[in-house]
């Protein structure tokens, strides 16, 4: 007699919301906050004035994202919101057209259409608005809006991420901080592009280029910045 092994199986998915922000944390953090730093210097302050700058920016930053994600995904949350509250009352309504519909997206899928019903009528008696939100409405459990979730991730992250630039500028040399926070900067980036590949499973050597390029674009573009009014003024 056979039998059928039944496991649990992990997939990466279930991580992209914690690992969305968490990602765009710490990159904008690192990006941003050492491409401030560069610029500052580059105008040639004095380290107590870049370090001021620097903790500005990371404040101002970790704020920013917070505000930011919350705003969003909060938004993304009252749609799915008031999408179910309007699935609710066509269940309460009109069921039979609900089952009808629902058949349908399976029957749709490659399922006989009497074989549709049948799973529509099934899964409908057990939980009908879980099967329309997951399979009309495409919100199921590991993909639903956490506003406030994504704030403290998007937050701490960005602190975390702007830190390396931070104490660097509290030891380097004066006069070679910009190449020791934009060597560092760089390395940080790679590696947390390298990171986040493997955690949600895509391509390393593509997310580690991608990361590096557009961070050394905006370091050398606010150094510009800072050079050129660091001259004028």
């Amino acid at each position: 007699m056979s039998r059928l092994a039944l496991h649990a199986e992990r997939h990466r998915v279930s991580r992209i919301g914690w690992l969305r922000a968490a990602v765009l944390g710490a990159n904008d953090g690192l990006v941003s906050t050492a491409s401030l730093v560069i610029g500052v210097a580059a105008a040639e302050a004095t380290r107590g004035g870049i370090l001021i700058a620097g903790v500005a920016g990371l404040v101002a930053g970790a704020m920013s994202m917070a505000a930011g994600e919350y705003v969003s995904v909060s938004s993304q949350s009252d749609t799915e919101k008031a999408d179910l509250a309007r699935e609710t009352s066509e269940l309460a309504n009109d069921r039979e057209a609900e089952v009808a519909e629902l058949a349908g997206i399976y029957a749709a899928r490659g399922v006989e259409p009497a074989l549709a019903r049948q799973v529509a009528l099934q899964l409908m008696e057990k939980d009908a608005l879980e099967a329309h939100a997951r399979d009309e409405l495409g919100i199921s459990e590991m993909a639903t809006a956490r506003p406030v979730q994504a704030a403290l991730t998007s937050a701490l992250t960005f602190g975390l991420g702007a830190l390396p630039p931070l104490i660097l500028s509290l030891w380097a040399p004066l006069d070679g901080l910009m190449i020791w926070i934009a060597v560092s900067s760089l390395a940080a980036l790679m590696a947390l592009g390298g990171l986040g590949a493997v955690a949600g499973g895509a391509p390393v050597g593509r997310s580690v280029l991608r990361v590096a390029f557009w961070g050394v674009v905006a370091m050398a573009v606010t150094a510009g910045i800072g050079r050129f009014f660091g001259t004028i003024v």
